[in-house]
């Protein structure tokens, strides 16, 4: 976003928007107002963002427990890109905690609309004080986007979108799963579906992914060549956590297992957010301990398998060994140079205070739900992304929805890279959902969000 108090006029989806200056006197029918005066909703404050705009802070008062709302409440986080009471209105939400800056996602560039982003239950601060970590499913989560959906529709009375990338786009599905009429469309990009957590397609899809063979060879040679210089490259990450102040003890355990991971996630991770274009920036068996610390770190980070790393993600991992599943891949080919095996079940990366049973079935009823009764749901894939193995498919039963796979796409996948004819398609399609016009003239892409990271 661009911070701007002068007024100021830009090029938004092929229109002209003029903002007032940060500070101007609101209009008599001011949005704040509006919700202010929305139950459970609070106003905590107002920045200043890009000309055409308005950013909200805000809380909602939510159940801890939507069976029992007298179990107590918290305050989930959310922020508002008013646009105007007059377009459509999209609801984000990453599935993970609200992101750092406030960006407008591709939907709500496409259509022009208002912004809400919310932040995921139990993702800090999100989270019931105490917490009972059994409140934190699927549908708990459904019913807190219903209730900020259907109170903020006093206000935002208009077609309504929902979207999210990675996690955010399962969390917009199950949404969708549980209450289904609640919102005009659904946009998922990268969106997982572990429907059988013991029949993974992940080893399948790394074995062949990307256009060079060698590729692939280059990943596994550094991998275990990493695990043989093992003592100089835990000495290397220990020196690094020292400086700082990084742990091992809470979670992972031992700084040799979080590197293990570290080595272990690294294939997932260069396809995930890198791709064919790096491949020659893998290093070779006889690069220097320096130059293969570097690109471990630049992939898959080091400081994503400590204690301070993990704790932020503690309820994605809770929810993949409780619900969602999580992606199996084989660390077969470093079996004999690994110290622990299994490392990356999401058991291994919560805290042992919280328990943890995996529940079979949830996303088999997602699956027959997307099949058999879904409706105005888009899914946009990436070609290379390995998170794409495993994607939700269409049905006899699936009305008005389309899937997309972008060819070349990691991770960030976006219908802007689909093929011409596609791309018109899914632009089409959504704006028909939000009942809005094409702009003219096609714009240049503005505030493209931030490729969100989704732990393995």
């Amino acid at each position: 976003m661009n911070w701007r108090g002068l007024v100021t006029t830009v090029a938004v989806c092929g229109m002209l928007l003029v903002g007032a200056p940060v500070g101007a006197a609101p209009p008599a029918d001011d949005v704040r107002d509006r919700l202010e005066a929305v139950p459970d909703l609070t106003v905590v404050g107002e920045r200043p963002t890009e000309a055409g705009f308005r950013l909200f802070d805000l809380t909602f008062t939510q159940p801890a427990d939507h069976r029992n709302p007298a179990a107590g409440q918290f305050q989930q986080r959310l922020t508002l890109l008013h646009r105007d009471l007059a377009r459509p209105t999209v609801l984000y939400t990453s599935g993970y905690g609200l992101p750092e800056k406030t960006t407008r996602t591709e939907p709500t560039r496409l259509v022009d609309g208002n912004q809400v982003s919310l932040e995921h239950r139990f993702f800090t601060p999100s989270r019931p004080d105490p917490a009972d970590w059994g409140d934190l499913d699927i549908w708990q989560a459904a019913t807190d986007q219903h209730r900020v959906i259907s109170a903020l529709r006093a206000v935002y009375d208009e077609q309504w979108i929902t979207t999210g990338a990675s996690k955010g786009g399962m969390t917009a599905v199950y949404h969708r799963r549980f209450y289904p009429d609640d919102v005009d469309g659904t946009v998922a990009y990268v969106a997982p579906n572990d429907v059988d957590n013991d029949q993974d397609r992940y080893d399948e899809f790394l074995a062949g992914v990307g256009t060079d063979p060698a590729c692939r060879a280059a990943l596994t040679a550094v991998q275990r060549e990493a695990l043989v210089r093992r003592d100089e490259l835990v000495a290397k990450f220990q020196a690094y956590a020292d400086s700082e102040g990084l742990t091992f003890d809470r979670i992972i355990g031992d700084i040799d297992r979080g590197f293990e991971m570290t080595v272990i996630d690294t294939p997932f991770a260069f396809w995930q957010y890198r791709g064919q274009d790096d491949c020659a920036q893998v290093p070779a068996t006889t690069a220097s301990t320096d130059e293969i610390y570097a690109f471990f770190d630049q992939t898959t980070e080091f400081r994503f398998y400590t204690d301070q790393g993990i704790e932020p993600y503690a309820p994605y991992y809770y929810q993949a060994g409780t619900q969602l599943g999580w992606p199996h891949v084989s660390d077969e080919p470093l079996a004999d140079l690994l110290h622990n095996r299994e490392l990356s079940q999401p058991r291994n990366l919560v805290s042992r205070d919280i328990p943890m049973r995996f529940k079979p079935g949830t996303m088999h009823q997602v699956d027959t739900w997307v099949r058999s009764r879904g409706s105005e749901l888009m899914f946009v894939n990436g070609e290379r992304d390995p998170w794409s193995a495993e994607p939700f498919e269409l049905g006899p039963g699936t009305r008005d929805s389309f899937s997309y796979l972008v060819p070349g796409a990691n991770h960030g996948a976006k219908i802007e890279g689909l093929p011409a004819d596609q791309r018109a398609e899914a632009e089409q399609t959504l704006r028909r959902w939000a009942e809005v016009e094409a702009p003219a003239t096609r714009s240049a892409v503005l505030d493209a969000e931030p490729l969100q990271r989704h732990p393995r």
